[in-house]
């Protein structure tokens, strides 16, 4: 009996042990598995992160929706129930039964209950069912619509990036998901428990390096070039040439992201000032003209040329744009009339080891590394297979093919002084709630090219373009405008098409200071003359014409002026009129198409300004009492 007391006591003594240890020292890890096994969640989705211009305004942001879920476990009507939401969410009986029916600890209704309107929301909280939940989501939302959508990309419908920067950002832009926390027991019915609530973590935000002014501009025009010109592709990139900040970017066709899944996989993919290659025509003669200022191969007002209207090269004839040729003229001037048999010419001097040194220190035939999704590389002439004629064809911008990405980063380092800088279009990635900066980007130099000497002889030459040769429809008085048009013939299965046309043209301001490029493309636009400086060059004024205002670029009167040849219209200086009698206004603004403001007398503004150059039909209006 002594031995048996003393096991008892000692079976005792381990009991007693043992409870202690586990109430003190397991005690969290065995309530944490008791809790995980009563517990379920009620998911809280997490804000994505929003994405703004450089200014501040907000690009993609989110919408504030509701989602239905249901817990079939604590449905005890379950034909009930089902009967009632299939009414409200007008669905078949027989779908709603099997959410309400299934065999799972919580069931999300979808799509039937995703993204409720309020109305529907609400008619569901009035019924108080048990077992039905309404949880909060978020729902992307794009503010501009299809501003920039290839770029900005678009979500898919569980909020995951499935393009653009919505994709190569996906993991800073996606939170952490919260949840509602309540505990049931082992058939689900809900313990009278205190509830917990996990507070989800939104995702980071994005600040571009867009201008959203400038970026309004672009898609503006793009969207009248469409109209106008009915073009295949129309695409448009602006730049600041000093950092390789994109300051705005699109292009036509477009889509609108928030209902992607009505366009075709080519249509919301194609990035296209990233990924489109083309024969970029003329605006390539900047990097020839670049390489022989550089290599000291051509004074531009000293050397000379005569332009017979075409140059044989081996077995080829290669031809000037103007049948018969532009005769005697300087190197300026071969910039001026962009002369292919000059610029010919100036591949020659500079022979194709040199030409395509500097092709490639320009940063063609490879990617630029900019920080969005589906950059092309673009292809260049294997150096083994360039003889004259693809020396020749070269310099002037044919045989090659170059994305505008890289047309804008090889022009800006031509003419910001000689360095190439990687383009890049996020700014900064910041923390949500304090805005702590967690990533940022900077300028990026990848090289030296040219001298700032040759850089100002390049920006003196493409001013002259527009003051005095083929960039003149972009003139803007009293900005320094320099800039290069292209007319390039299009290409299919090795053969060019007739009447079939890239035009574009590339421009910046101010010429001797440069602050933006804007490079506009429109691939074979319907019913206009087949030249860029026509048909692209006043898309490009225009948008030039808006980021002096975004950029509150001041008005200066010490450029070239611009020298009238036809077809260009006539231009006239605007008198000041202002206190004159409307009568007399009119008779002083003759050549102007002169439009009353009011019903007064006497004139007490007028716009344009006194001394504003307009091309003569262009409107002026005069505002009365």
């Amino acid at each position: 009996m002594k031995i048996a007391l003393l096991l008892i006591t000692l079976v005792f003594i381990i009991i007693i042990f043992r409870v202690f240890y586990i109430q003190v020292f397991d005690y969290k890890k065995l309530n944490n598995y008791a809790s995980n096994l009563w517990s379920r969640n009620l998911p809280i989705k997490a804000d994505r992160g929003l994405i703004y211009d450089r200014n501040g305004i907000v690009l993609a942001d989110n919408v504030t929706t509701t989602s239905l879920v249901v817990i079939p476990n604590q449905i005890k009507n379950k034909k009930e129930t089902a009967t009632k939401l299939s009414e409200i969410l007008n669905v078949d009986y027989d779908t709603m039964y099997k959410h309400v029916s299934k065999r799972t600890s919580i069931e999300r209704v979808h799509p039937e209950g995703r993204r409720l309107s309020y109305e529907i929301a609400d008619k569901i909280k009035d019924l108080k069912l048990d077992g039905v939940y309404l949880v909060k989501e978020s729902q992307r939302s794009y503010p501009y619509d299809t501003y920039m959508a290839h770029t900005l990309g678009f979500v898919g419908v569980d909020n995951q990036g499935l393009s653009g920067i919505e994709l190569t950002y996906d993991n800073y832009l996606t939170g952490q998901d919260g949840a509602i926390k309540y505990y049931s027991d082992a058939k689900g019915n809900k313990l009278k428990l205190n509830e917990v609530y996990q507070q989800p973590q939104d995702g980071m935000n994005i600040t571009l390096t867009i201008n959203n002014e400038i970026q309004a501009s672009l898609e503006r025009e793009l969207n009248n070039a469409v109209t106008k010109f009915d073009p295949d592709r129309a695409i448009g990139l602006v730049m600041d040439p000093n950092s390789g900040e994109i300051l705005a970017i699109s292009a036509r066709p477009n889509f609108s992201p928030s209902s992607y899944q009505k366009y075709s996989i080519e249509e919301i993919n194609r990035n296209l000032p990233i990924w489109a290659t083309y024969e970029p025509g003329s605006t390539f003669k900047i990097i020839t003209l670049a390489a022989a200022l550089e290599e000291k191969k051509v004074d531009l007002d000293k050397d000379t040329f005569v332009d017979t209207g075409s140059v044989k090269v081996e077995n080829s004839t290669l031809h000037c744009w103007k049948h018969g040729g532009h005769g005697h003229e300087t190197f300026l001037q071969v910039v001026e009339n962009s002369c292919n048999p000059g610029f010919v010419e100036l591949g020659q001097r500079l022979g194709k080891n040199t030409l395509f040194s500097y092709i490639n220190k320009f940063g063609f035939g490879k990617k630029t590394g900019v920080d969005l999704n589906g950059e092309a590389s673009g292809i260049i002439f294997n150096l083994n297979k360039v003889g004259p004629v693809e020396l020749a064809t070269t310099a002037f911008g044919q045989g090659v093919s170059v994305t505008p990405i890289q047309q804008v980063t090889a022009v800006s380092a031509a003419i910001n002084g000689g360095t190439l800088y990687k383009p890049y279009i996020v700014k900064s990635i910041n923390e949500p709630e304090t805005n702590t900066i967690i990533k940022e980007n900077k300028k990026q130099a990848v090289g030296k090219v040219i001298s700032e000497d040759t850089s100002k002889e390049v920006r003196r030459a493409l001013e002259s373009v527009v003051a005095n040769g083929s960039g003149r429809t972009s003139y803007i008085d009293g900005y320094r405008v320099g800039g290069k048009t292209g007319t390039a013939q299009k290409v299919s299965n090795g053969k060019y098409l007739a009447n079939n046309y890239i035009l574009s043209f590339i421009g910046f301001l101010p010429a001797d200071d440069p602050k933006v490029v804007v490079y506009i493309a429109i691939d074979n636009p319907k019913g206009t003359v087949q030249y860029g400086g026509t048909t692209v060059g006043p898309i490009s004024k225009a948008v030039l014409q808006d980021s002096i205002k975004a950029l509150n670029i001041e008005k200066r009167e010490d450029g070239l002026d611009k020298k009238y040849k036809w077809p260009d219209p006539k231009t006239l200086k605007v008198e000041n009129v202002v206190g004159m009698d409307v009568e007399d206004a009119k008779d002083k603004l003759k050549g102007f198409e002169v439009i009353v403001e009011g019903n007064g007398d006497k004139v007490i503004h007028q716009s344009p300004d006194e001394g504003t150059t307009l091309d003569e039909g262009k409107t002026v209006r005069i505002f009365t009492e």
